[in-house]
């Protein structure tokens, strides 16, 4: 499913337009990253959650000559699927 057919599927199912319907679903995902840009975690009971994940530093290898190099630090968006949505899918 694309962002396309994610926003008809919600105009369908809320009944709101499908312009509607993109502006809500933008706004959910720009809460959501704003949310996380501050540090915040984000819960939505029996779906899931957000939260970020700090990667350190380490050692790596070019695959190309062998050679090692040094991979910064980062932070990397992560989502934990809560209970009701692993039942839903079993």
């Amino acid at each position: 499913m694309n962002k396309t057919q994610l926003v008809a599927s919600i105009s369908e199912k809320s009944g709101l337009s499908k312009k509607e319907s993109e502006k809500a679903l933008s706004a959910f995902t720009e809460s959501i990253v704003e949310a996380l840009q501050k540090g915040d975690k984000v819960s939505l009971v029996g779906f899931g959650t957000f939260d970020v994940r700090h990667r350190a530093a380490r050692q790596g290898l070019n695959p190309r000559t062998k050679e090692p190099i040094e991979i910064k630090a980062s932070n990397a968006p992560a989502f934990k699927a809560g209970k009701a949505f692993k039942d839903a899918l079993n």
